[in-house]
């Protein structure tokens, strides 16, 4: 298996590129427009096929590289189910499995910082956490219907029930990490350890966090994978 993490400076982004190197078939996870270049010319140098697009939830803070990609690759466009995306080419569900070859990528519904949001466990031994937990973090819980209690639900019950060595994988990072393990967030992230569900729910409430830059521009156009029009 190849897997890459790639990194959008603007939005502290992470994009994964994961691919069978048998089959030459590859998947990316939450590409960003800005970066459909690199990404493209990546591919072609690792003689590459895209096969899918793959979303963890609708994003606010990033518009996504799908529609472009897969006009250029003809790959499909995959979102998690339940999400406002009217120009995906599929949905995926909680438990559902895509397979290339020997990679299986398995869709964990993790709401809560949005209300349709997937984690992806790859080959059963790494997490693709979206925004559900960060390194030592976790995704907010004040707008597109998000739900503190949900992602505390989440991120306990599926998430942290995970093996203690399985490598997470975020979404985003803004302090320069790039991997750690359920183990180490379980004991480590100041979100959830040492906290119930009540009083995570308050700390959440009260973060007072400012909007994402792009957020007025980046809901609208990822409803539309990321083209003016679809």
């Amino acid at each position: 298996m190849l897997f890459r993490q790639l990194f959008d400076q603007e939005s502290c982004t992470y994009t994964y590129l994961i691919a069978d190197t048998k089959t030459k078939e590859a998947i990316l996870v939450d590409s960003v427009l800005e970066q459909v270049e690199r990404d493209f010319l990546l591919l072609k140098e690792l003689g590459l096929t895209l096969k899918f697009c793959l979303e963890t939830h609708l994003h606010a803070d990033h518009i996504t590289g799908s529609g472009k990609l897969r006009q250029l690759t003809g790959c499909q466009n995959i979102v998690p189910v339940n999400a406002t995306v009217n120009c995906a080419d599929r949905f995926i569900k909680d438990g559902e499995v895509l397979s290339l070859n020997q990679i299986e990528i398995k869709g964990i519904e993790t709401l809560g910082h949005t209300d349709s949001h997937m984690a992806y466990l790859v080959n059963g031994d790494r997490v693709l956490t979206g925004d559900s937990i960060f390194i030592r973090g976790c995704g907010r819980t004040d707008f597109q219907s998000g739900d503190a209690g949900k992602l505390y639900d989440c991120v306990t019950q599926k998430l942290f029930t995970l093996y203690d060595g399985t490598f997470v994988y975020p979404g985003h990072d803004y302090k320069g990490q790039t991997v750690s393990t359920i183990g180490e967030e379980k004991k480590f992230n100041p979100r959830f350890a040492g906290h119930d569900r009540d009083s995570f729910i308050k700390l959440m409430d009260n973060l007072n966090l400012p909007n994402p830059k792009k957020m007025m521009e980046a809901v609208p156009a990822n409803e539309k994978c990321g083209l003016s029009s679809s």
